[in-house]
Formats: C-alpha cells, sequence, structure tokens
C-alpha cells in the first residue's frame, strides 16, 4: 500500500506540473501525450516491484533482479509498437554523425562526478551479487526507460523547443530528469511522504547530462554503459 500511495504522489506531481506547463503554451501541449507518459510510470513502477509483491519471484537474490527485468521488458515491449519504435526511443547503437566529438568529453565529465562522489562515499565491502546487479541492471532498464520510451512520450506532450548546448529542449526532458529524481528520492512510508533533497540533487542532476547524450547522439547506448559505470564505480574504490 505505501508503494502505491508514493506512486500516486509522484503521478499527481506530474500532472500537476505538466498540466501548468502545458497551458503555458496550449498550442503545443498535448493531454492526451502527458495522460500516455503518467500510465507508463505507473506500468513501470508495477513491473519493477513484482505488482507490488503479488507476483512470485523465481529468481531471488538481494536485489531486484526480477523487477529490473519485468520492467526491461515491459519497456522493450512498449518501444516494439509502432507508436513508438525503437529508433525513436534511442534504443539504436547507431550515434548520429559528428555526435562522439561532442559526447565524449560530456561523457568524461559524468564519469568524474561519480568517481568523486566515490570517493567521498566509499562503498565498503561489496557482494559479487552486487557487483554483478549495478554493472548491468540500473543502465540497462532505467535508461530505455527514462531516456527512452518515456522522454519519448513528454516530448510528445510537449512539442515546444529551445536550442541549447547543441540539443533541443523541452518540457519533455526537464520532467524526464524529475521523474528520474522522485523514483530515488520520494516515497511514503510510516504514514507520511518521505523527500529526500541530496539524493534528489545525486540523481536528477546528472539525469540531465543522460539527456543531453540521448539527444545529442540519438541513442541511448552511452547513458547505459555511463549509468552502469556511475552505480558500479565506487564498488570498485
Amino acid at each position: 500500500m505505501n508503494g502505491l500511495i508514493g506512486l500516486g504522489g509522484t503521478l499527481a506531481l506530474l500532472l500537476a506540473l505538466g498540466v501548468v506547463a502545458g497551458f503555458a503554451d496550449r498550442k503545443r501541449f498535448s493531454l492526451r501525450s502527458l495522460l500516455i507518459a503518467t500510465l507508463l510510470v505507473a506500468i513501470n513502477d508495477a513491473l519493477l516491484t513484482g505488482l507490488y509483491g503479488w507476483m512470485p519471484d523465481p529468481i531471488g537474490g538481494a536485489w531486484n533482479w526480477q523487477g529490473k527485468l519485468l520492467g526491461l521488458a515491459g519497456t522493450l515491449a512498449i518501444a516494439a509498437s509502432p507508436a513508438f519504435g525503437f529508433c525513436r526511443a534511442g534504443l539504436t547503437i547507431a550515434q548520429a554523425p559528428g555526435s562522439l566529438k561532442a559526447a565524449l568529453p560530456v561523457a568524461a565529465l559524468y564519469c568524474a562526478f561519480f568517481a568523486v562522489i566515490a570517493i567521498m562515499f566509499p562503498a565498503g565491502r561489496s557482494s559479487g551479487e552486487e557487483i554483478a546487479f549495478q554493472l548491468t541492471m540500473p543502465g540497462l532498464e532505467e535508461e530505455p526507460f527514462y531516456r527512452g520510451i518515456l522522454l519519448f512520450a513528454l516530448d510528445q506532450a510537449f512539442t515546444g523547443r529551445k536550442r541549447l548546448l547543441g540539443v533541443d529542449w523541452g518540457w519533455g526532458a526537464v520532467l524526464s530528469c524529475f521523474l528520474f529524481g522522485m523514483a530515488h528520492a520520494f516515497g511514503f512510508s510510516h504514514g507520511s511522504f518521505s523527500f529526500d533533497a541530496i539524493t534528489m540533487a545525486l540523481t536528477g542532476l546528472p539525469a540531465f547530462i543522460a539527456v543531453w547524450l540521448r539527444l545529442r547522439t540519438g541513442s541511448l547506448l552511452l547513458p547505459v554503459l555511463l549509468h552502469n559505470f556511475g552505480n558500479s564505480f565506487s564498488l570498485f574504490v
């Protein structure tokens, strides 16, 4: 029940912020697409939690392998539909022509950020399962969802764009980063909502780098690799 209430709070914030942003530019706003994006968040949350614990977990282990695999499967199924498409969701290894020259220095900045965090907050001893999980699942599941199908749906909801730092930004990019941060920093337990501003900053801000890389290269390849680097680097320091 706590998970459902937390999800409800996140979805309410998404709809509230989305409607405010959308009605500020009504001609380039689709409420239908915003509702589709909201539904995607709900589906992803249900899959990650194994339908909130109702599904058996034959994989087991200390880490949420089943939830991540279900979430990835759901994302790929949605991306395969004609309304989305793998390429339009960034699920391609092909990089936009000439984009790597600009993207690689930004990727190095991303790595440096997480290297500093790892040095400041060492993880301590880690199990083999934790290392295997962090090297694979976070980037493989979260990037195709947040920087893939969710970003695509939100970009359909808000079609206005502003050129900045070599890419075209819209409210969809901003809201996808907001939701990524909220997924890590916001929740409901013990009868009240909780919010961790530090966690929000440590997840939401790097999300903007990942979005920039996705928009600049047209691919999720670098965001996936860098995401897993960021999650696992501290385990080796």
